[in-house]
């Protein structure tokens, strides 16, 4: 069975650069994986991070479809913990009217920033807060026009309505948020670039499949580079930080820097660091291509997509060509 290769941007701002060049280096990352023949392209959502532009990625994907025509744009993804699921159905009927048929709504739980910027995103809200799951099910109810007559907010419709809804994933790293995605009718992503782990990723799969009867779609990091040699180069600095705080919550982060300022803004509390290698697809195009090939053989995933960690924008650009040169329309 074929499969597909899709990818994920951050808008990374590369050192000695501007979000003014990370942006555009977005929309020629775009134009390029359009012209080469990728399935859809995610903008991450990120908050109070200097090193990306991705803090409005609805933005960015309404810029992205008016610079492209086929491909489809998407989020990957929205943080839904953060805003009204009533103005997140309204944001994507918009974005699906503009461009029937190649919008993608991608959900994520994550708070995506550091405790500061978590405040202030949630500053507004009311208490008690609601779960995750509860906001996600009244997202779908006002995507579908399915508010229960019960519902608190019973009448309010989300429009415009689109002729053609968004496809709809949400993005999870557990079982449990396999089953979500499985109740709701929702496609569902594993965010193996986060945790990469064989079993884990194993688990969520089967945990999807087995109760929605499709197969899931698999996230995960790539260094790709003309020579092993240069892309082992690359990913030698590519690491991750898990900070655990005294109060038992951790986080994964980029350095132990941000790690540092998590803990500040959390209040300052004492915290354990580990410095973790995450797990990373490391090559030329045609050594990926033939790991993406024994994920695929293994897992059963029909669909990829891949967070290439680097900034700089023409090792980015050449990474996805790379790729492409490797057989990317065979696999798709």
């Amino acid at each position: 069975m074929p499969y597909r290769i899709s990818l994920l941007d951050k808008s990374p701002i590369a050192p000695g650069s501007t979000v003014v060049e990370a942006l555009q280096t977005s929309v020629a990352f775009a134009q390029t994986a359009e012209r080469l023949g990728y399935h859809r392209l995610w903008v991450a959502e990120h908050h109070g991070t200097p090193q990306l532009a991705s803090s409005a990625p609805e933005i960015v994907v309404a810029h992205l479809l008016a610079a492209t025509r086929r491909i489809r744009i998407g989020t990957g993804g929205v943080l839904l913990q953060h805003y009204s699921p009533f103005k997140v159905a309204e944001v994507f009927g918009v974005l699906s009217a503009l461009a029937p048929g190649r919008v993608d709504l991608g959900i994520g739980k994550a708070p995506g920033g550091l405790p500061f910027g978590t405040r202030a995103l949630q500053s507004e809200h009311g208490q008690p807060r609601r779960s995750f799951e509860a906001k996600l099910e009244e997202l779908e109810q006002f995507l579908t026009d399915s508010l229960p007559e019960t519902h608190a907010l019973h009448g309010a419709v989300a429009l415009p309505r689109p002729p053609l809804q968004p496809q709809k994933f949400l993005l999870g790293a557990s079982p449990d948020s396999a089953a979500l995605a499985a109740r709701l009718g929702w496609d569902f992503t594993y965010a193996g670039h986060h945790d990469g782990n064989p079993e884990a990723v194993a688990r969520a799969l089967a945990a999807y499949e087995g109760a929605a009867d499709r197969k899931a779609s698999l996230a995960l990091a790539a260094i790709i580079a003309p020579t092993r040699a240069e892309a082992e180069a690359q990913g030698a600095e590519h690491r991750i930080y898990k900070v655990t705080l005294a109060d038992g919550h951790s986080v994964n982060l980029p350095t132990p820097e941000a790690a540092a300022e998590y803990a500040r803004q959390a209040g300052g509390q004492p915290y354990a660091l580990e410095e973790r290698r995450p797990s990373v697809l490391i090559g030329t195009g045609a050594e990926v291509r033939a790991e993406l090939d024994a994920l695929h053989h293994r897992f059963g995933v029909t669909e990829f997509i891949l967070d290439l960690p680097t900034a700089d924008r023409t090792a980015r650009l050449q990474a996805i060509e790379l790729l492409a040169e490797a057989g990317l329309r065979r696999a798709a």
